[in-house]
């Protein structure tokens, strides 16, 4: 019987309508205000025309597809050739390598040490990490790590100086081979073992002493770790336990020679997001290192890098705070409900003002954090502004980020549960910079250890609040309140006390930035709903009388 082929109107049930048209092909860097305004008060703004050319990128169809891809096809391992013999390889979606070759091009990885200008490298260089989250935070793993590892490996430089220059061109090049034969390098971690999680001091990987070489002293490791993020990297800053305790070592993927090192991928984590970057388990049988810095201090050699992985979770956070909140403004600009555009609807004005206040607030604080990484060094205020502020805005940030997430995918409604929308990637996405670095105990348990240890930290964050006095005074009202607080409790009440506590700071000192630096609506919305009942509570729930008009026209991106 003959199939006689048929207009294809008849097969059409419907005609699509009242659906946004796609958040692409805009500039995400120029179009987001926050971001502009952060980057010329905090002393950046001599990378505007660099910063423009990566929002353009990020916005793009393709980059945004590139995101979707990567995450659609996840890497895989291969511990051995067809051969049978051992590898120890990670395989990607080529939209893996192009969003590194594009992040890493515009110095996402590296912009704090390649600039070099008399302010805001450090700004300039989160602005980057910033833009480049919004393709894909995946990716992000590298590109922190490798930021965050340079200044440990410069500090020891008599040992690490081949590598150096490497570690911040602006030149991806993938694939195991010796360091000096690369253009560009990238460099891990592995901290984490099975046993002892964020007590890194309870580690059992071993460390024994052998001959050296590049003029440095050499170690045979053995052991595992637990975790070990992006194990396509070529170098890893790795601890382990020397004779004289817990010490920090540089390990090469590929020694000099062109073998491969012991280190063995035993498999990749099946994990909740975070889906486009490898993180595997290892196993270690007398892989070869290079100590840096004295046997017994390896926490000490690595607190730097440490600094720097918690502000790329703040700044990460913010990130994805923003592209949530963009996405969930352009559907509303669009979507009618009920006879009405739900951006004109008052109860969904008030969920996606909030929103827009949330993220203003993240992302002020993040760059602030920037700026200290740019003046700590000869600034001692900024220094424990660097030290002891970066734990608070990671404590605070990440642990928002989660509920932000699910609030913004819900304003799509249906739509936002669906992958092919992004939002889902941001919702799992999001707990990776909570629990990074530090989960929420260890990071407020760090903040009173940093008080007790040193009672100028605290001084140095009074004195930083202190310049908002007389801006608003539900403000001041709140920082007299906390102070008395936090000065009145004894050790172990803090400690018992210690998430309220941090969770206090973060939002008094989110809205000492904003009075000062904000735009008015922002800081006003702000201090009306977040400084009066303690803060923690559902977005959506901001007073009556707020700017919603002016907040959302600032926070709105406009395509077409």
């Amino acid at each position: 019987m003959d199939i006689v082929e048929q207009p294809a109107a008849i097969y059409a049930t419907h005609t699509v309508s009242n659906q946004p048209p796609p958040l692409v092909n805009y500039n995400i860097f120029t179009q987001d205000i926050t971001l502009l305004d952060c980057i010329k008060r905090e002393g950046a703004d001599w990378a505007e025309a660099q910063l423009t050319a990566l929002g353009a990128r990020v916005g793009s169809e393709e980059v945004a597809g590139w995101g979707q891809a990567a995450n659609t096809f996840p890497p895989v391992l291969q511990t051995h050739d067809r051969y049978g013999q051992r590898i120890d390889e990670v395989t990607f979606h080529p939209a893996w390598h192009h969003l590194l070759d594009l992040s890493i091009t515009h110095g996402a990885h590296a912009l704090s040490w390649q600039a070099r200008q008399p302010t805001g490298n450090h700004v300039a260089r989160t602005a980057a990490f910033y833009l480049a989250t919004q393709a894909e935070a995946g990716h992000g793993c590298p590109l922190s790590m490798t930021h965050a590892a340079y200044p440990v490996l410069k500090a020891h430089a008599d040992i690490t100086e081949p590598w150096l220059a490497r570690l911040i061109t602006s030149s991806y090049d993938p694939g195991l081979r010796p360091p000096l034969q690369k253009a560009g390098l990238l460099c891990g971690m592995g901290m984490t073992e099975k046993q002892g999680g964020s007590d890194v001091r309870a580690n059992t990987t071993t460390a024994r002493s052998v001959a050296g070489s590049y003029g440095g002293p050499a170690y045979l490791l053995t052991g595992h770790k637990w975790f070990c993020s992006a194990p396509m990297c070529d170098l890893f800053l790795v601890l382990a336990q020397a004779p004289g305790g817990l010490s920090c070592f540089l390990l090469p993927r590929i020694l000099a020679d062109g073998t491969r090192n012991r280190f063995f991928l035993q498999r990749l984590k099946d994990k909740l997001g975070n889906r486009s970057n490898a993180s595997s388990e290892v196993e270690f049988s007398d892989a070869w290192a290079l100590r840096l810095g004295e046997e017994g201090q390896g926490v000490r050699t690595i607190i730097e890098m440490v600094n720097f992985t918690r502000l790329d979770c703040v700044s990460g956070t913010a990130a994805m705070m923003r592209q949530a909140l963009a996405q969930a403004l352009h559907h509303s600009a669009y979507r009618m409900a009920f006879g009405r555009l739900l951006l004109d609807q008052p109860l969904m004005k008030n969920v996606l003002t909030d929103l827009a206040v949330e993220s203003e607030a993240a992302t002020i604080l993040a760059f602030r954090l920037a700026r200290a990484c740019d003046q700590a060094q000869s600034n001692s205020h900024e220094q424990y502004i660097k030290r002891l502020g970066t734990a608070i805005a990671k404590y605070w940030i990440t642990k928002r980020g989660s509920a932000y997430a699910a609030e913004a995918l819900e304003c799509l409604g249906g739509n936002g549960y669906v992958e092919e929308s992004g939002m889902p990637r941001i919702y799992r996405e999001m707990p990776v910079n909570a629990i990074w670095e530090g989960s929420g105990n260890v990071i407020c348990l760090d903040v009173l250890r940093s008080i007790d240890k040193d009672p100028q930290a605290l001084d140095a964050f009074f004195t930083e609040l202190r310049q908002a006095r007389g801006h608003d005074q539900r403000l001041d009202v709140a920082l007299v309140r906390f102070e008395q607080d936090i000065l009145q409790l004894n050790v172990d009440e803090r400690e018992w006390q210690a998430r309220r506590l941090v969770e206090q700071m973060a939002l008094i000192w989110q809205a000492a930035l904003l009075v000062q630096y904000g735009h008015p609506a922002v800081a006003e919305a702000f201090c009306a709903s977040r400084l009066s009942d303690g803060g923690y509570r559902a977005f959506g729930t901001l007073p009556s009388g707020v700017d919603t008009a002016t907040i959302l026209e600032r926070a709105r991106p406009k395509v077409g």
